[in-house]
């Protein structure tokens, strides 16, 4: 490979390997306390909470949104379970937190709201985050955070609840933009043509290249579909097909109305959708076994890495959300600045893996 890029996916791959060795120095090099890790994610909960409430107030006001749910929704699942995972971590030392957590369910509230005006996807990345925290949390802690069917049947109430509060709301205040059936029939009206470019025209390495929107120019491969911001990449210079101002409308066909299996497939090919796949599971691992080597760590009344237990365990909750809903639901949630974030994720996540192997090599 050439050490300056030469199409996107290179792109990708060069930046992810500097942010993972930022994270590697990042997690070996600063001290990562318990009550340290607890003030910095509040501090993001906060900040979260404002942003996300400034941009919805601007629907109200007729302003521009900036759709900070898109890049930064994984980011507060992170915050958010990392302040609840520190909490628990707490409590289990005999700390009393019930104010501070009463706190943090007013902002995760708060989030909930702003976050879904100005995002229906925004629901279901948070709600499976959520729930893969509480999952998390729970295992880490033996039962001792437990979760019930008939919890999980007043989740989904929530979330049937909060889409139909937001039909309600398009009708009675005449604001379309607020309506999960809107986003519903769009979908209905352009995935089918949208499934029919990626399943007819994508091959092993990339696509047919007279299919793309670039036509006859396009490459085949890496045609600017899945890339990283494209402020990015035209403030570097960088020589890649992007789409840019009005053009964001044809990227749309993908990146808007298919998950991100059927993008990724088609930009890249067959064979990088399976090496993405591979990778999402592979720290999605690592993630689960480091997680298991400080829970029992922690049991023998080791309290060293109690910070990091609780950084992980928000990383890992937001990793998973982030994945699921981009692969699954929306390419848009693992495109663009979605993707700097979840690549950042990732390398929180894969970090914690130098940190055990100097330490515990023979338990991984």
């Amino acid at each position: 490979m050439a050490i300056i890029a030469q199409n996107h996916l290179q792109f990708i791959i060069e930046i992810s390997v500097l942010i993972y060795m930022t994270a590697i120095f990042f997690l070996n090099l600063v001290p990562i306390s318990l009550s340290g890790v607890l003030l910095v994610s509040l501090i993001f909960n906060i900040a979260l909470f404002i942003l996300f409430g400034i941009d919805a107030s601007f629907l109200f006001l007729s302003f521009g949104q900036s759709e900070f749910s898109h890049p930064l929704g994984s980011i507060a699942v992170l915050t958010i379970i990392t302040s609840l995972s520190a909490l628990a971590l707490m409590k289990n030392e005999g700390i009393k937190v019930s104010k501070l957590k009463t706190f943090i369910y007013v902002l995760l509230l708060g989030i909930t709201i702003f976050g879904g005006l100005v995002h229906r996807s925004f629901l279901i990345l948070w709600f499976i985050g959520l729930f893969s925290g509480f999952f998390i949390m729970s295992k880490s802690f033996r039962g001792k955070i437990k979760i019930t069917f008939k919890q999980i049947l007043l989740s989904i109430g929530a979330i049937l609840a909060g889409f139909s509060i937001l039909e309600l709301l398009s009708n009675i205040l005449n604001m379309p933009v607020l309506s999960p059936l809107l986003r519903i029939s769009r979908i209905e009206s352009n995935a089918i043509s949208a499934l029919k470019l990626v399943i007819f025209n994508t091959n092993f390495f990339g696509h047919i290249a007279e299919t793309s929107y670039w036509g006859v120019s396009g490459l085949g491969f890496s045609d600017g579909y899945i890339s990283l911001p494209i402020s990015f990449v035209t403030s570097l210079g960088l020589p890649f097909p992007v789409f840019y101002g009005v053009l964001v409308n044809q990227k749309d066909v993908l990146d808007y109305m298919l998950p991100g299996i059927f993008s990724w497939a088609y930009d890249f090919g067959y064979f990088t959708l399976i090496i993405l796949l591979f990778w999402l599971i592979l720290i999605m691992i690592l993630g689960f076994r480091i997680l298991a080597i400080y829970r029992r760590q922690r049991e023998k009344g080791i309290q060293t890495n109690l910070g990091k237990e609780a950084l992980l365990t928000g990383s890992l909750a937001a990793f998973i959300a982030q994945s699921w809903s981009g692969l699954f639901i929306m390419s848009r949630n693992m495109n663009g600045l979605a993707l700097v974030t979840l690549i950042v994720l990732s390398a929180m996540i894969f970090a914690h893996t130098v940190s055990i192997k100097k330490e515990k090599i023979k338990e991984l």
